[in-house]
């Protein structure tokens, strides 16, 4: 349930009158997230703008996930006044809010929720949910589609990442952030090791090949160059690395001369 502070089973006596206006800081519920869950069907629009990884613990499920910070609670694709980065992907997880599909406690059977501390959220002024008899509006149709919609594709990505996991094709990165003498470390992530995808027999290939995930691995691994960008966000003032040693932000290119 992630940004979603108090959440409600969607109600068509309780939330009768209830409009949607998007705020004008309305991506703020983001701002303290450093990593936004997406689907398969996001990665190429996904891979230009951040490293997408993959998230879970040894022996656990596995998820995938757009890097949007570096260190904890910081997004560094939301700014002060709550807006996203202009021009860059926004992940289908955050267009959802404030609707969310979740399961109930002991339940399997999912259920429409929506957040409702978000501030644009009223009986006045925005975009209706039900109208005069209880019926679902057009507005409200299209919203249910593409929570189920994200839904499908989310449990599609699960399954890939698992599938990754148990071929061994996963290893861990750390990523460590230095700034003004404090130092944090992002762990839990995973990504696709080149020599081990290299080394995997031609049935695994076909395997891969065939359900579509090598074009989702493909994806993965151009994402990692985008991690860069992410430093740069960070300023001159830090310092940051993996494995492999320092992370720079990319230099600019030197002015032209006609």
């Amino acid at each position: 349930m992630l940004f979603y502070e108090r959440p409600v089973a969607l109600n068509r006596e309780r939330h009768r009158l209830l409009r949607l206006a998007p705020t004008a800081n309305h991506y703020a519920f983001a701002a303290k997230t450093n990593a936004v869950p997406i689907a398969s069907t996001e990665f190429a629009e996904a891979a230009r703008d951040y490293p997408i990884v993959f998230v879970g613990e040894e022996g656990g499920p596995f998820n995938v996930a757009a890097l949007v910070g570096l260190r904890d609670q910081q997004n560094l694709m939301v700014d002060d006044e709550g807006q996203w980065a202009a021009g860059c992907y926004v992940p289908a997880f955050a267009r959802c809010y404030p609707f969310v599909l979740a399961k109930a406690e002991n339940d399997d059977k999912l259920t429409v929720c929506i957040d409702e501390v978000y501030a644009g959220l009223s009986s006045d002024k925005g975009e209706v949910l039900f109208d005069a008899a209880g019926v679902e509006t057009p507005y409200l149709k299209r919203v249910l589609e593409f929570l189920q919609a994200f839904h499908a594709e989310a449990q599609r990505t699960t399954v890939f990442a698992t599938r990754l996991k148990e071929l061994g094709l996963l290893v861990p990165k750390v990523i460590n952030v230095e700034r003004g003498g404090e130092k944090q470390s992002l762990r839990g992530l995973w990504v696709v090791d080149v020599a081990k995808l290299r080394g995997i027999d031609d049935a695994r290939v076909i395997e891969l090949y065939r359900s579509g995930y090598l074009s989702w691995i493909e994806a993965h691994l151009l994402s990692l160059g985008s991690l860069v960008r992410l430093v740069a966000r960070l300023g001159d003032a830090a310092q940051v690395s993996d494995e492999a040693g320092a992370i720079s932000a990319p230099v600019s290119a030197p002015p032209t001369t006609h």
